[in-house]
């Protein structure tokens, strides 16, 4: 959601291509651009960026930019593993992996490998309560900076906003009826915001979700 956001936002036509082969480094998802392999979100967009020079935060400040960083950062280090834990470890149904097609036998040792990693992050040690906690503080205060504005940093859209977005949209749309959802749905700020991002740069929403697939950026 993050990167497919910004190619819309920086007008990058793209192609997807769905498939399991991870990156070189492991990862999801990556990118081929002439033969080239770039992976990790972050390393695609500034490669993007010094490539096409494009600087979609140029309207706002070095202090505005500083915040919205730090705000991605807090969703993209911190958040994103409560997420985790509230839809792969805390759902008894294991909706999320059932829904994915994971086979019933396979889901305790991938429940595991979840247990390990956020156990290992730090994240993991913490109570179910505690780390809902974490999770509400983080919305909080993210409600708290975008206040009435209509993106991240106000009128307009920003760089940043395709990180917060990529990670509140899993939130709003993908949470399975899991805890995370009604944790979002108290801050009707966010909701809107999730809202807006969608009706800016996915005009195509409801047939991607229903094709699985989506060809390129919008004109």
């Amino acid at each position: 959601m993050k990167l497919e956001t910004y190619l819309r936002f920086a007008k990058i036509p793209y192609m997807n291509a769905h498939g399991v082969q991870k990156s070189k480094k492991g990862k999801y998802p990556w990118i081929e651009y002439n033969g080239q392999e770039l992976s990790d979100t972050e390393f695609i967009i500034e490669f993007l960026n010094e490539t096409f020079k494009i600087d979609l935060d140029e309207k706002f400040s070095a202090k505005e930019r500083g915040a919205a960083r730090a705000f991605k950062k807090m969703l993209e280090e911190n958040t994103f593993w409560a997420v985790t834990l509230d839809r792969w470890l805390y759902d008894s149904k294991s909706s999320g992996f059932r829904l994915i097609g994971v086979p019933a036998w396979f889901i305790y040792f991938l429940r595991r490998n979840v247990k390990n990693t956020t156990y290992a992050h730090g994240i993991g040690r913490h109570s179910q309560e505690e780390v809902y906690h974490i999770l509400d503080r983080d919305l909080h205060s993210l409600s708290d900076f975008i206040g009435t504005n209509k993106f991240l940093l106000g009128d307009e859209p920003c760089q940043e906003d395709c990180a917060v977005f990529g990670q509140l949209s899993q939130i709003y749309w993908h949470a399975f009826g899991n805890k995370c959802n009604t944790y979002l749905k108290k801050y009707d700020n966010l909701c809107d915001y999730c809202e807006r991002m969608k009706a800016r740069f996915w005009q195509d929403w409801d047939q991607c979700i229903t094709k699985g697939m989506t060809q390129k950026a919008t004109k």
